[in-house]
C-alpha cells in the first residue's frame, strides 16, 4: 500500500521571550492552512535583560535548535530586545540567525520596517505599551531608520502582567486619541500584547494601515517563506502583496 505523505506548505519558527505570551496563541490563530508555526524561548526580558551584542549567541543557538525541524524562515520576535541595540547590531544579529540556521531570518523590528516600507509609511503615530524610558528606546531606533514620528504615547505599563491581561479596547481608545491626518499609518508596539485584536476596527476609523508587533512578523515570515495568502481579520497589510496560491516548501 502507498500512503500519501504529509507535507506542509512551510514551516515557520519563532524566537520568543520565556516572559511572552501572547505570539504562541496569536500566531496560531492566524496561520494560513498548510502553514505551521514552531516556536523556542529564551531568556531576554525582565531578569534577563541584557545588550542585544551579549544575547547574540543565544540567539543564533535558537535559531539553529529551529532550524533541525526544517523551517522556512525564523522571526526573532521581541519588539524591544531587537531595537535595543540600533540598527547596525541588530543587521548583526540577523546575519548571525541566518548562519547558524541556514534559512532567511528577521527580527521584529525588521518585520516592522519591512512592512512600514511596503506600505510605503514614512510618517507614523506610534504607541507603545512601556513606560517612558524604554519608549524613548524605541523612538531612537525608529528614528534612526528613518521614519518622522508624528505622534506617539507610552501607555506606562509595568511589565509582562499587565502587558498581556489588558484589553484590546485599551489600544484601540490609545490609538484612536492621537488620530493624526499627517500619518501614513499608526504602529502599535508589541508582542505580548492583544493589539492584534483590533486592526481592523481601528482601520475603519483612521482610514490608514495598522501594524502591531505579532501581525508583522505573520506578515514577514509569510513572505520569507514564499507564501503569499491574505490573512482575513489582520488588515491591509496582510492584503495589499496577496496573491492567488503560494510557495509549496520542501519538507
Amino acid at each position: 500500500m502507498t500512503y500519501e505523505k504529509i507535507i506542509p506548505r512551510a514551516r515557520l519558527g519563532f524566537i520568543i521571550p520565556t516572559s511572552n505570551r501572547m505570539v504562541e496563541p496569536q500566531v496560531q490563530r492566524y496561520m494560513p492552512q498548510g502553514v505551521v508555526p514552531h516556536f523556542t524561548r529564551i531568556g531576554m526580558t525582565n531578569k534577563h535583560k541584557a545588550p542585544l551584542e551579549q544575547q547574540m549567541p543565544k540567539m543564533a543557538a535558537a535559531a539553529e535548535a529551529l532550524s533541525e525541524s526544517k523551517m522556512n524562515a525564523i522571526i526573532l520576535q521581541c519588539t524591544g530586545t531587537s531595537m535595543s541595540g540600533g540598527l547596525d547590531t541588530e543587521k548583526v544579529v540577523i546575519e548571525a540567525m541566518e548562519k547558524a540556521s541556514g534559512v532567511p531570518c528577521s527580527t521584529a523590528a525588521s518585520s516592522l520596517t519591512s512592512a512600514f516600507r511596503a506600505l510605503n509609511a514614512k510618517k507614523l503615530v506610534f504607541v507603545s505599551e512601556t513606560k517612558q524610558p524604554d519608549h524613548e528606546h524605541k523612538l531612537k531606533y525608529l528614528r534612526e531608520a528613518g521614519y518622522d514620528i508624528v505622534a506617539d504615547k507610552a501607555v506606562g505599563l509595568a511589565g509582562s502582567d499587565e502587558y498581556c491581561t489588558m484589553p484590546p479596547k485599551l489600544w484601540f481608545d490609545t490609538t484612536v486619541a492621537l488620530k493624526n491626518n499627517d500619518a501614513d499609518a499608526y504602529f502599535i508596539s508589541c508582542a505580548n500584547i492583544h493589539s492584534i485584536d483590533v486592526i481592523e476596527e481601528l482601520e475603519k476609523v483612521l482610514n490608514k494601515p495598522v501594524i502591531t508587533s505579532n501581525q508583522a512578523a505573520i506578515w514577514k515570515s509569510l513572505r520569507l517563506a514564499g507564501i503569499y495568502d491574505a490573512v482575513p481579520g489582520l488588515g491591509h497589510l496582510l492584503r495589499h502583496d496577496s496573491k492567488a496560491g503560494g510557495a509549496i516548501a520542501a519538507e
